[in-house]
């Protein structure tokens, strides 16, 4: 029962976030995260996927057997931040997906800051 109430809290925090970012029409970053994994996308207003960035890349994948952790969240920061400053974009509106902004979350919004994304 109280993996049913997080996961309830965790959609009420996103739908509540996505609505905002809806009315700003801004390009935002979208972390989603699961046990083993990590991605980030970088999104459009019109809702066009711009860049993204996993842990289940093939290059990502290979270096370890095992890529639920805060080095691979700094990896994908890394990546995502770097492939969206090559297409031109540098502003983007963070969405954790109602995630709570620590842990994995936290290192992959840190890396992308370090590397040049601003939000």
């Amino acid at each position: 029962m109280i993996f049913f109430k997080k996961k309830i809290s965790r959609i009420r925090r996103f739908l509540k976030t996505r609505k905002m970012f809806k009315k700003i029409k801004s390009i935002r970053l979208v972390v989603h995260r699961s046990s083993r994994h990590i991605y980030a996308q970088i999104i459009s207003e019109n809702n066009l996927v711009l860049a993204s960035a996993s842990t289940l890349e093939k290059k990502v994948k290979e270096e370890n057997i095992y890529t639920g952790n805060k080095e691979f969240a700094k990896l994908i920061g890394k990546k995502i931040a770097l492939r969206s400053l090559k297409k031109g974009i540098k502003k983007v509106s963070f969405d954790r997906s109602g995630f709570k902004y620590h842990g994995r979350i936290k290192e992959l919004a840190d890396s992308a800051r370090k590397f040049g994304l601003k939000f």
